[in-house]
């Protein structure tokens, strides 16, 4: 059994598949809304969701921007996705109030 890195995110696999599900994407799907279905296949995606692997910096602002999320919600254990996801169009300084009220 693999050993979880004590520096790995716990919740960011989930997080990920919370944004597929949450915009109604197939694993191939959110690949070409990311903008990596040239660099990536799906089992990559799959392979993220199970925490199998973590994305690279890029692919993590990909899912950021097409979530209309911070980045810090995905890679911070703390912070939590679903109340972000819920509240379409917030502006980047309600984000930062929310964000810090959480901490």
């Amino acid at each position: 059994m693999k050993k979880r890195s004590s520096t790995k995110s716990s919740r960011l696999a989930k997080k990920l598949k919370k944004i597929r599900q949450h915009l109604g994407l197939s694993q191939s799907e959110i690949l070409e809304r990311l903008g990596f279905a040239d660099q990536l296949f799906r089992s990559n995606i799959s392979q993220y969701e199970r925490g199998d692997r973590v994305p690279s910096p890029p692919v993590l602002l990909a899912y950021a921007r097409l979530a209309n999320v911070d980045l810090a919600i995905l890679i911070d254990d703390e912070l939590d996705l679903a109340a972000a996801l819920s509240i379409p169009n917030k502006s980047a300084s309600s984000k930062r109030a929310s964000r810090t009220k959480k901490r």
